[in-house]
């Protein structure tokens, strides 16, 4: 890997080219990693709020939805203009916007200003999967696509891993400076402090990729973009396919994973903390299983990788629902749940990447982005009115035939899938 020769030209002067793995991708993982420490407070903060606001579930719900709402509305637009002004502006923006929201996030002090808070944070985070995934994908050979993206997972999963805990470190820690009583509105802390470090990142991160990637290594990405072969016939029965999957069956499972903490609290009674930090197991296997997803892609195609875990997906619902204790089985079944949506990620962009024409991938992939985030968004309060009048269990079974079912249909569209 290390030994790798990059695939794209960064500066047309050098006599000799270098790793795109060892030179640019570590700066793409701490992106991306800052990209994600405030958006990934949202779920485990849930418990915090529904009790701040005195909200149900639905209206629990409607604190993601307002971020995942106005993020997937952002993110075609943000694909176009990447497509047309480069990749520089539009990463920025993902970052250093985020941090920007997460302040106000953390300076709300209705529910009102919350929402609004949340929609402004959306807005400015949409511009940067659209943008930094078609420059990491043409940066490298075909052949090694996959280990890149899954490479690059494990900054936004990192985040989400430690977030959780930073966020639960915070909190402890500001409720012994401000001293007894001062619980209700400790969850808007993480939100303040980590937007510090966020906009720094963000700015540096500006600086790196106006030097990497200027308006001349943007020409010549296109031009090596314009002479690659067209996707093989039948592309667009295999994306559409891919979009109903991710509509249907993807909007089923993001429904349940938004509720996680809210079922750990309610249905199995464990403590707002404890509800809170175990979101964090259901992403510390995406450390590592994004690579490995990513190295099994390369190997056998990213098509056989989507179908098993489309229906694995659909199977761990039902494993989840057969828990009924807080304990190792709970904790094993959430990571489960992290493992499989950690190898299915990058295998995603793969498969995207394989079906799309060079010259509109910044939009496709703006569409898939926003299409993952408008059907969670849009299903979740659904899901949590449905939850309020028939449980969590009735609930979840539904998901998990629905994801099942779904897996399998639309595999029979996109198997013939190459690469």
């Amino acid at each position: 890997m290390i030994g790798a020769i990059i695939y794209m030209n960064t500066t047309p002067a050098e006599p000799k080219k270098r790793s795109f793995f060892v030179t640019s991708l570590p700066y793409f993982i701490l992106a991306h990693a800052s990209h994600h420490f405030l958006t990934a407070l949202s779920q485990p903060m849930m418990p915090y709020i529904q009790d701040q606001f005195g909200l149900d579930n639905a209206g629990t719900a409607g604190f993601t939805s307002a971020f995942s709402l106005s993020s997937a509305a952002s993110q075609v637009p943000a694909g176009w203009l990447a497509d047309r002004i480069g990749p520089t502006i539009l990463i920025t923006i993902g970052i250093v916007g985020v941090a920007i929201g997460g302040l106000f996030v953390g300076l709300s002090q209705t529910y009102v200003m919350l929402i609004v808070a949340m929609v402004f944070m959306g807005l400015m985070a949409g511009g940067y999967h659209p943008a930094s995934t078609p420059l990491i994908s043409v940066s490298v050979p075909p052949n090694q696509r996959g280990r890149a993206l899954g490479l690059h997972l494990i900054g936004g999963n990192s985040s989400f891993f430690l977030a959780p805990l930073l966020a639960g470190g915070i909190i402890a820690l500001w409720r012994t400076w401000q001293g007894p009583g001062a619980s209700s509105g400790a969850w808007r802390a993480p939100y303040i402090v980590l937007a510090i470090p966020t906009m720094a990142l963000g700015g540096f991160f500006f600086m790196y990729l106006s030097r990497r990637y200027g308006r001349a290594q943007f020409q010549q990405m296109k031009r090596q973009q314009a002479a690659e072969n067209p996707p093989q016939p039948g592309y667009k029965r295999r994306l559409w396919a891919f979009l109903i999957m991710m509509v249907l069956g993807g909007g089923a499972g993001a429904s349940v994973n938004a509720f996680l903490s809210l079922y750990l609290k309610n249905e199995l009674h464990t403590s707002d903390a404890t509800a809170s930090m175990a979101m964090s197991i259901v992403f510390s296997s995406g450390v590592w299983a994004g690579p490995v997803g990513g190295w099994i892609s390369d190997r056998i195609g990213s098509t056989k990788v989507i179908i098993v875990t489309g229906i694995l997906g659909g199977l761990m619902i039902f494993a989840l629902k057969g828990v009924h204790e807080w304990g190792f089985g709970m904790a094993a079944v959430l990571w489960g749940m992290g493992l499989i949506q950690a190898v299915r990620f990058p295998v995603t962009e793969v498969f995207i990447m394989s079906q799309t024409p060079a010259k509109n991938r910044s939009l496709i992939y703006g569409v898939y982005y926003s299409t993952m985030q408008y059907t969670g968004a849009i299903f979740a309060p659904i899901m949590g009115g449905f939850i309020d009048h028939y449980g969590y269990q009735t609930m979840f079974t539904f998901s998990a035939y629905a994801v099942t079912a779904v897996a399998i249909i639309t595999s029979l569209f996109i198997w013939d899938a190459k690469g």
